[in-house]
């Protein structure tokens, strides 16, 4: 069987997206922890004069999945940045020094 074979012999998924999720949650602030077990990527917002931040959404998943989304993250990135221009990060500092990809 060629490749192409299996790759159109694949089930297919649909995938449902609610009225409340379709809106959208932004976050500024992404903390990531993780265990042997699991990486945990807690969303957050920072405003100005606002000296306490909230957590939004929280993700739990596997290291192999979240292995999976650097790789897809970086590709959307890369596409992004070849048709809009590279991205401008100069100048912009963690908010929490020292925690450089998060808490471990």
């Amino acid at each position: 069987m060629a490749a192409n074979d299996n790759e159109q012999h694949q089930q297919q998924m649909t995938i449902e997206l609610g009225e409340k999720e379709a809106e959208g949650i932004y976050s500024n602030l992404a903390i990531i922890s993780h265990s042997p077990a699991e990486f945990v990527i807690d969303f957050t917002r920072i405003l100005p004069g606002v000296p306490k931040a909230r957590v939004h959404a929280r993700i739990v998943m596997t290291p192999q999945h979240a292995k999976l989304l650097l790789h897809a993250l970086a590709d959307n990135v890369g596409k992004y940045e070849q048709q809009f221009g590279e991205i401008p990060v100069d100048g912009q500092q963690m908010p929490f020094p020292g925690q450089i990809g998060g808490i471990n």
